[in-house]
C-alpha cells in the first residue's frame, strides 16, 4: 500500500522533495495521485504536505509546542510492513521520509533531524540495520532522537535486545503489518519516549538558563549527594565541578563559624519537604569562610519524595544582589586574585567576627559611633574616604545590608588587608613547611639557646685591580654571548669564571644598560664596586650565593626590556632595579628569617625580628658601597637624585621579603592587571592617556618594580628544564643543611620535610610553584608578556609530577 505523506529515496538521487518529486512515479497504485518521473532512477518518489498542528506540551512550569512528528522510515524494499507504518503515519498527521539504503538515511537524517526513526532489522541482506543506528547516533542531533527496529516474529524462544540497545535502539517493533498495530505503536511511541526526549531537550534550555546564572547553584540527590554546580558556584567556592560532582555534602568541609546546631536544623527543616532560607557560612576551596544568604529547595519527584535539593546561594557581600538602595555606593572589591589551574592549598582570608545576631538598636548605635569617629578625624586618608562613603550607605540602607557594611568596616580597619591568613591543618606538609619556612618568623624560643652570626667585618675585595670591560678574558666573554635570551645559562658562566660570574655578567649588564653614565662613575670604580659585592655573598652557600644574584640581575635585566616595563618605567627605575637585583641577598648565611628569628641571632635582635635577612642585605650593600671612594658608585650623584635612587633600591630589596608575598601579587593585579585589562576591553588596547597613567603614576611604578624583582628572585621554575633542576638541586641542599643544624643545636625544626633522607624534591617543588609562582607568574606575564617562561614553567610542573607520579623523591628518574 502507498503512502501519501511519505518521500521515497531512490539509491541513485538520494532523497528528492518539491519540484523533483513531480518528474517520479509508483509502479504502484496510492491512493493519492501517481505522478510520472524518471524511470531511471528505477523507484517511487511520492510526496504530499501535511497540515501542520502544534502540540502544547506542559514541562514543569514551561509551556511548549510540539511540531507534528517527523518519522524517517529505512526499508531497502516496499512491502507491507513499510506501507503499514506509511499508512498510520499519514492518519497520524506525521511527517514522514522513507529511505532505501542507510547512505540516503543519513543524508535524509542530518537534514531534517527527525523525532522518530524505524529502521527495518528484519533482512540483514540488504543492509546492517545496528551499524546503521550506530551511524545515526554518531550525528550530533541524535541525542533525543528515538530509534526503532522492526524484528522478525521469534520462531521459537525471544532473543534478547541487548545487543539493539548497545546499538542505539530505544526498543524494537515485532513486525506486524496491521495497519492499527503501526498506528497504535506510533501513538504510543509519540506520547511516551517521543515526548520524554521533548521534553528532556526543552532541558538543555534550563540547564543554559542555569550555567549563566549570576547565583550560586547547587543541585543534591535525595541522600545529597552532589549531582550539579554551576560556574557561579565554581567562581564563589573555589572548586571544580568535577572536584564536587558525586560526593555528598557531607565530605565538602565546613566553616566553624556556624552556629553548631544550624546544619541539624537545616536537614530537619528540609527533609520535611519545607524550603529553607537563611545566612550561613561556607566554607571555600582555599579555607576562606564565606557568609550567604541561602535558599534549600526540596524537589518533590516520584511516589511523592523529595529526590533533589536545590540550594541558591547569594553572597553577602556581592553588590549585584543587595537591595538596590544602595546602588549608587556599588564598589568592586579586588582583593583576591583567582586564577585556576593551582589554588587550591591557600588558606585564607581575615577573620571577621559574625554580627547576624545584633539587634537593630545595636547596629544603629554602632554606625553612629562609627560616624562620629570618623568626623573627629583632622587627617583624612583614602581608606578614610573609604570608611566616610560606607558610613553614608548604612544611614540609609536596610539591615541586613547595614551589618554587612559593618562586618566591611571591620576588615577596613584591620592593617594587613592583602595578606592571607595561612592555614596549617590538612595540608600537604611540603606547602606547609615552605609556608613556615618563607613567609613567618617561625616559633619562638624562651631558652636562650641563640645562634650568633660571625661578628666578621663585611669581606675586603682581594681580586685583582679592576679591568675595563674590554679585557674580560675571551672564553668568559663567549659564554656571555647571549646573556640577553631567556634561556642563558648562569651555570656555564659560574664555571668559567670559577665562581665570580656577579662582577663579569655585572661589567656587561650594566654597560648595556648605560648605568655608569646615570651614575657618573667611572667604569673602573662600577668594576671594584662589582667585585666587593660579590666577595661578600657566601661561595660556601649552595644556593644563595653570587651566582643566584647573578641569576637574579639577568632576569631582572630580561624584564627591563619588556616593553610594558620599558613604558612604565624611568631611567632611574632601571638602574635601581639592577642594583638591587645585584645586592638583595648579599651576605646572606643560607639560613632562613625563620632560622635566624627561633635562634635568637644578633641580626634578628637588630632588626627586631622583621625582615630580618632584606634588611641586613639593603644596610650592608649601601655600608659597603658608601664606606671607600673605590668602589663608591654614588659618590657624583646629585643629593636628592641620591635619596631617590637610595630609597627605590631598598623598597625593592625588602620586597624579596616573602611574609608579604600577597601583598605585593595582590596589589599589582588590582592597581595595574585589573584597569589595563578594563581600559583593553572598553576600547581595544585602550584609551593611550588613560593607559599611559596606569602604567607610570609613581605609585604603580613602585608595584612594577617589587613585582619585577619578586619575579626574577624566585623565577628558576621559570627557566629551562636543566637550568631549574639545577636550581632546585641547590635549595634543596641549602635547607638540608640548615635542617641538620637545626637538629644539632636542638633548635625547632622550621621545615621538617626538608630532611636529606626522608625529602621529596618533586614534592616540593610543585607544591612552591602551587603556592608561590603560578598567581604570580601569570600576572606577570599578564603584564610583561611571557610566553616562553610561561611554557616552561608549564614543562617543568609536569617534569615534577611525572617523577611525585612515581613515587621518586630525586631530581632525576633513575637511569634505565
Amino acid at each position: 500500500m502507498g503512502c501519501a505523506s511519505s518521500i521515497n529515496i531512490s539509491e541513485r538521487v538520494g532523497y528528492q522533495s518539491g519540484k523533483e518529486s513531480e518528474d517520479s512515479h509508483s509502479p504502484q497504485q496510492t491512493n493519492t495521485t501517481q505522478h510520472q518521473g524518471n524511470p531511471a532512477s528505477g523507484l517511487p518518489l511520492k510526496t504530499t504536505s501535511c497540515k501542520t498542528t502544534l502540540t502544547e506540551v506542559q514541562f514543569g512550569p514551561m509551556k511548549l509546542f510540539k511540531d507534528p512528528l517527523q518519522v524517517l522510515l529505512v526499508f531497502a524494499k516496499e512491502d507491507s510492513q513499510s506501507n503499514g507504518f506509511c499508512w498510520a503515519c499519514e492518519k497520524a498527521n506525521f511527517r514522514c521520509s522513507t529511505a532505501r539504503t542507510p547512505e540516503s538515511a543519513l543524508e535524509c537524517f542530518s537534514e531534517k533531524h527527525h523525532d522518530l526513526v524505524i529502521i527495518d532489522h528484519r533482512h540483514s541482506r540488504h543492509f546492517d540495520a545496528e551499524a546503521l543506528c550506530r551511524s545515526i547516533r554518531a550525528v550530533n542531533s541524535s541525542e533525543n532522537t528515538v530509534i526503532v527496529a522492526v524484528v522478525k516474529r521469534p520462531d521459537r524462544e525471544e532473543a534478547s535486545v541487548m545487543p539493539l540497545i548497545n546499538a542505539g535502539f530505544n526498543r524494537r517493533y515485532v513486525e506486524n503489518a496491521n495497519m492499527m498495530a503501526c498506528y497504535n505503536e506510533l501513538l504510543q511511541l509519540e506520547h511516551g519516549e517521543v515526548r520524554a526526549q521533548f521534553k528532556l531537550r526543552a532541558g538543555n534550555a534550563i540547564f543554559t538558563a542555569l550555567e549563566q546564572s549570576q547565583e550560586a547553584i547547587e543541585i543534591t540527590s535525595e541522600d545529597q549527594v552532589i549531582q550539579y554546580v554551576n560556574p557561579a558556584y565554581e567562581s564563589v567556592m573555589g572548586y571544580q565541578r568535577g572536584e564536587l560532582i558525586g560526593k555528598e555534602i557531607k565530605e565538602v568541609p565546613k566553616s566553624e563559624k556556624n552556629k553548631p546546631d544550624l546544619l541539624e536544623t537545616i536537614n530537619s527543616c528540609i527533609r520535611k519537604g519545607k524550603e529553607w532560607q537563611g545566612i550561613y557560612y561556607a566554607k571555600k576551596k582555599n579555607g576562606d569562610s564565606i557568609q550567604q544568604n541561602v535558599k534549600i529547595t526540596p524537589v518533590i519527584g516520584q511516589g511523592g519524595k523529595i529526590r533533589h535539593y536545590v540550594s541558591i546561594n547569594w553572597p553577602l557581600n556581592d553588590n549585584n544582589k543587595i537591595d538596590k538602595s544602595t546602588e549608587h555606593v556599588q564598589a568592586e572589591s579586588q582583593t583576591e586574585i583567582q586564577s585556576s589551574k593551582h589554588k587550591d592549598r591557600r588558606k585564607g582570608s581575615l577573620d571577621v567576627r559574625s554580627t547576624t545576631s545584633r539587634g537593630s538598636d545595636g547596629s544603629s548605635q554602632r554606625r553612629h559611633s562609627s560616624m562620629a569617629r570618623i568626623h573627629s578625624m583632622t587627617i583624612e586618608a583614602p581608606i578614610t574616604k573609604v570608611i566616610n562613603i560606607i558610613n553614608a550607605a548604612q544611614e540609609s540602607s536596610p539591615m541586613p545590608v547595614a551589618e554587612a557594611l559593618d562586618r566591611v568596616l571591620e576588615i577596613l580597619r584591620t592593617t594587613e588587608l592583602y595578606s592571607p591568613q595561612l592555614g596549617t591543618k590538612d595540608e600537604d606538609p611540603h606547602t606547609n613547611d615552605l609556608v613556615g619556612g618563607l613567609m613567618t618568623d617561625g616559633l619562638r624560643r624562651l631558652s636562650g639557646n641563640e645562634y650568633i652570626l660571625s661578628t666578621k667585618q663585611p669581606h675586603p675585595s682581594h681580586l685583582a685591580s679592576p679591568l675595563s670591560l674590554n679585557d674580560i678574558p675571551p672564553r668568559i666573554a663567549a659564554t656571555m654571548e647571549n646573556e640577553d635570551s631567556w634561556d642563558f645559562d648562569i651555570v656555564n658562566l659560574e664555571a668559567a669564571t670559577m665562581k665570580r660570574p656577579l662582577t663579569y655578567l655585572g661589567m656587561k649588564i650594566f654597560s648595556r644598560f648605560g648605568v655608569c653614565e646615570f651614575l657618573n662613575c667611572p667604569e673602573a670604580t662600577m668594576r671594584s664596586w662589582l667585585q666587593v659585592i660579590e666577595a661578600n655573598y657566601h661561595s660556601s652557600n649552595s644556593y644563595h650565593n653570587s651566582s643566584h644574584a647573578a641569576d637574579v640581575l639577568h632576569a631582572t635585566a630580561y624584564f627591563l626590556c619588556k616593553e610594558r616595563v620599558k613604558e612604565s618605567l624611568d631611567p632611574i627605575d632601571e638602574v635601581a632595579a639592577l642594583i638591587a637585583a645585584t645586592v638583595h641577598d648579599v651576605d646572606h648565611p643560607g639560613r632562613t628569617n625563620s632560622f635566624l628569628c627561633n635562634a635568637g641571632s644578633e641580626l634578628a635582635i637588630l632588626y627586631n625580628d622583621t625582615a630580618v635577612l632584606e634588611s641586613h642585605h639593603a644596610a650592608l650593600a649601601f655600608q659597603i658601597t658608601t664606606r671607600d671612594d673605590k668602589c663608591n658608585v654614588f659618590k657624583n650623584m646629585e643629593r636628592n637624585e641620591y635619596r631617590t635612587l637610595r630609597q627605590a633600591i631598598i623598597d625593592m630589596v625588602l620586597a624579596t621579603e616573602m611574609t608579604k608575598h600577597f601583598e605585593h601579587v595582590n596589589k599589582f593585579v588590582n592597581s595595574i592587571n585589573k584597569p589595563l585589562a578594563a581600559l583593553e576591553e572598553n576600547g581595544g588596547n585602550g584609551d593611550e592617556e588613560s593607559v599611559k597613567s596606569v602604567l607610570t603614576s609613581p605609585e604603580n611604578r613602585i608595584l612594577v618594580k617589587r613585582m619585577l624583582i619578586k619575579c626574577a628572585d624566585i623565577s628558576n621554575p621559570c627557566r629551562p628544564l636543566e637550568l631549574c633542576i639545577e636550581w632546585a638541586g641547590r635549595i634543596s641542599e641549602e635547607y638540608f643543611a640548615q635542617t641538620d643544624e637545626e637538629k644539632r643545636q636542638g633548635l625547632p625544626v622550621v621545615m621538617p620535610v626538608f630532611d636529606r633522607n626522608t625529602c621529596s624534591i618533586p614534592k616540593s617543588q610543585i607544591s612552591f610553584i602551587d603556592y608561590f609562582i603560578t598567581d604570580m607568574f601569570d600576572a606577570w606575564d599578564a603584564f610583561a608578556d611571557l610566553p616562553n617562561l610561561m611554557q616552561h614553567l608549564d614543562n617543568n610542573f609536569k617534569y615534577w609530577k611525572g617523577l611525585d607520579d612515581r613515587k621518586l623523591h630525586s631530581l632525576r628518574p633513575p637511569p634505565e
